[in-house]
């Protein structure tokens, strides 16, 4: 069972120029970076939302670096999809 978290963005967003954004995405989990991982194009950002839960982002390598994300960092993996699969 997933608590929600009611999250906002720190800094200038580079779409609305506001120091706070709200996202209408509910699925926001605060945690901490534990790896980033990265890739060709894209990078693996895995972020431990509690001591036994882990959740994995593929992200582009531009985001990664705009981002600054750094090993230690906290963030929120917010999560939205309309679809979740799993295949045996």
């Amino acid at each position: 069972m997933c608590e929600e978290v009611v999250s906002e963005t720190r800094g200038a967003s580079p779409l609305t120029g506001n120091e706070t954004t709200k996202l209408s995405a509910r699925n926001q989990i605060a945690g901490t970076i534990t790896s980033v991982h990265p890739g060709a194009t894209t990078s693996h950002i895995t972020t431990a939302v509690s001591p036994t839960v882990t959740i994995t982002a593929s992200i582009t390598n531009e985001a990664t670096a705009e981002l600054s994300l750094k090993l230690g960092m906290q963030a929120t993996a917010v999560i939205k999809a309309s679809d979740v699969m799993v295949g045996v």
